[in-house]
């Protein structure tokens, strides 16, 4: 089955210490194309994360963001310099007092000096204890992605068969109608036989050449089985396991080369007509294949 390289996964750990979140997004790419953000002490876990990444999604656009957040309570603990900040309004105090200058501000003054107030500053965990707890929230942020993009690959599946078959369906048209636009061609040809065999310049061997070779140049039986073969090994490679997104492009490109050739040698309206609706079918297959792992 078809897996979409769209998709988005989460999870979250709230504590009454921190929160930590896991979010991973990916869009279609032609390779793997991976951006991973992750909190300082983390850092270290960055090689692991990728790795991980790399072996459960293969190809896509892959955005990892691991985001740790203290609460309210943390966050207030230790955010003030209290020695800096008596420093800072015991010296002000002095200049105010050297000065004659009033007082009223000196706290809040105090306060917003350099390094006073450290809640930018907040101090991060780190270790092995803290991985143990966003690991699971990276496995399972995975997961989420994972279904996800599997989901997305059912309705490709659906949607791209849909077009296989409408394309097989105009093939069936062409094979009713190819009798048909032979037996026009013989007909032209004996009209045009029975006009030269009247010249004194006729050449009874040189023309059956002639015509054996015209006959074969108009001849699609062979380009019509090829595109069936390719219909049936296209079908096939959707259901694999394995992801066929790449193999899916190469067998649409031989697919459209025997569309194209069977238009170019059928001259004749009608089947013209059915390839040009066989053309647009495979170019809306090729457009959700772009999307495909």
């Amino acid at each position: 089955m078809l897996q979409s390289m769209t998709g988005f996964g989460s999870a979250r750990l709230d504590t009454d210490q921190y929160c930590i979140s896991v979010e991973i997004r990916s869009l279609n790419s032609k390779s793997m194309d991976l951006s991973v953000r992750l909190p300082r002490f983390l850092s270290d876990k960055e090689y692991e994360i990728r790795n991980l990444m790399q072996k459960a999604l293969i190809r896509g656009k892959v955005s990892v963001s691991v985001d740790y957040v203290k609460n309210k309570a943390q966050k207030a603990k230790n955010t003030i310099n209290k020695e800096l900040l008596q420093t800072y309004y015991r010296e002000l105090n002095e200049a105010a007092d050297a000065v004659g200058g009033s007082k009223n501000d000196l706290f809040r003054l105090a306060l917003h000096m350099p390094d006073v107030l450290l809640q930018d500053q907040v101090e991060e965990a780190g270790g092995d204890a803290e991985w143990e707890q966003v690991e699971p929230l990276v496995q399972e942020a995975l997961v989420k992605i994972t279904n996800f993009r599997n989901d997305e690959g059912k309705a490709l599946t659906a949607e791209i068969m849909s077009y296989i078959d409408k394309i097989r369906i105009l093939l069936a048209e062409i094979e009713k109608h190819d009798p048909v636009r032979m037996e026009q061609i013989r007909n032209r040809i004996k009209g045009h036989m029975a006009e030269l065999s009247s010249s004194e310049i006729y050449d009874q061997n040189r023309f059956e050449q002639e015509m054996v070779y015209y006959m074969e140049k108009l001849d699609i039986a062979e380009e019509k089985v090829r595109l069936v073969n390719h219909l049936h090994y296209f079908t096939e490679t959707v259901y694999l396991p394995e992801p066929t997104g790449k193999k899916l492009g190469f067998i649409s490109q031989e697919i459209g080369r025997e569309i194209n050739t069977i238009g170019s040698k059928a001259n004749d309206a009608t089947i013209q007509h059915h390839v040009v609706e066989m053309k647009e079918e495979l170019e809306k297959i090729k457009e959700q294949i772009n999307n495909i792992l």
